[in-house]
């Protein structure tokens, strides 16, 4: 069923638009921004690529319309409030029989370091917050850190990772950051710059006191969206070169238009930009493409080495445990508790 946009939203055809987009979501698996259900859609053949920014308006209409859920779509994590808390529902009986069942099984949470031994360090920074949801499976499976970094990046988020780079080379690791973004001038400049960006920030200080750092002997790999893997998988493009500030990149009048990465980018690939949530169509691929990149620096066997970090703490608690008796101690305390709930 294709969707005519330019009807007038009403409710009915809202509910219908909503319905499908719950159908796909079942299939998808995980969360989207409005923009990622516009490629979806389009993948899906209910729209045109030329009726994007339409999708996003549906969406958002049903959002505030309760047609959709309000977090029916992904969102920046700038965009979100801190600091809400939200009253216990359960007793604070029943909030200690959540902790001490959690201390029959710390083993499972307590974070080890991961990266002690290894070679390298990883971090991995995206432009989308779908690219973030995309590949987090794969980060967290070898323990990589992600985050969502919107055009050049908030300075506070630079100094952060920047921070956690510099802690691994002072253990001896080689730092890699490992970069994400559009397929288009600025995408592409982006990525070329990015070191600069971190060296801006070596001379920061800290409030506890720590400098900040350079990254002379950072390594950065830029792997997407690049023009082999686009026109690999037939990923879509989008006909126009429009920035986020809503200027044309390909016109005469824009004052960047004359510079050589501009003129450069136009010669080779035309007045068109392929965007990083393209590749939301294909995770699967978009995934294996990503954990090959990772064993390229970390081996094969990297998942098995990180599992046998996560036994090592398994067998030292749980030896622990057996020794001092407390996880019989600890299913005492959870018996009493049984008890009483049964006595009142």
């Amino acid at each position: 069923m294709e969707y005519d946009l330019t009807q007038k939203a009403t409710r009915k055809r809202l509910e219908e638009f909503a319905e499908e987009l719950k159908q796909i979501s079942e299939k998808v698996g995980f969360k989207q921004s409005a923009r990622g259900w516009a490629y979806q859609l389009e993948t899906e053949r209910l729209i045109n690529k030329d009726e994007f920014d339409k999708v996003e308006s549906w969406i958002n209409k049903c959002r505030k319309r309760g047609i959709l859920p309000i977090d029916f779509t992904s969102e920046e994590e700038g965009r979100k409030f801190s600091g809400v808390e939200k009253p216990d529902e359960d007793t604070p009986i029943e909030d200690l029989r959540y902790w001490i069942e959690n201390a029959l099984t710390t083993e499972e949470r307590y974070i080890a370091n991961w990266w002690e031994g290894e070679e390298y360090y990883i971090q991995m920074v995206v432009e989308k917050i779908d690219l973030k949801t995309l590949f987090e499976p794969v980060c967290r499976k070898y323990k990589i850190p992600i985050a969502t970094s919107k055009g050049w990046s908030s300075m506070l988020q630079r100094a952060v990772y920047s921070k956690r780079f510099k802690e691994a080379e002072e253990q001896g690791l080689k730092p890699l950051l490992l970069y994400c973004r559009d397929h288009d001038p600025d995408g592409l400049r982006i990525s070329d710059f990015l070191r600069k960006n971190l060296a801006d920030l070596k001379d920061i200080v800290w409030e506890n006191g720590l400098t900040g750092y350079d990254p002379v002997n950072l390594e950065i790999v830029r792997f997407g969206l690049n023009h082999d893997f686009i026109k690999k998988h037939n990923l879509t493009w989008i006909n126009n070169l429009i920035t986020g500030s809503k200027k044309n990149l390909a016109s005469p009048s824009h004052k960047n238009y004359n510079m050589p990465y501009v003129q450069e980018y136009l010669k080779e690939f035309g007045a068109r930009k392929c965007e990083a949530n393209a590749i939301v169509v294909i995770p699967e691929v978009a995934r294996k493409f990503v954990d090959k990149i990772i064993k390229g620096y970390l081996g094969k066997d990297a998942e098995e080495r990180f599992l046998a970090k996560r036994q090592a703490v398994r067998d030292e608690v749980q030896g622990f445990k057996k020794k001092t008796g407390l996880d019989k101690s600890l299913q005492k305390a959870l018996d009493l508790m049984d008890k009483r709930e049964d006595d009142d």
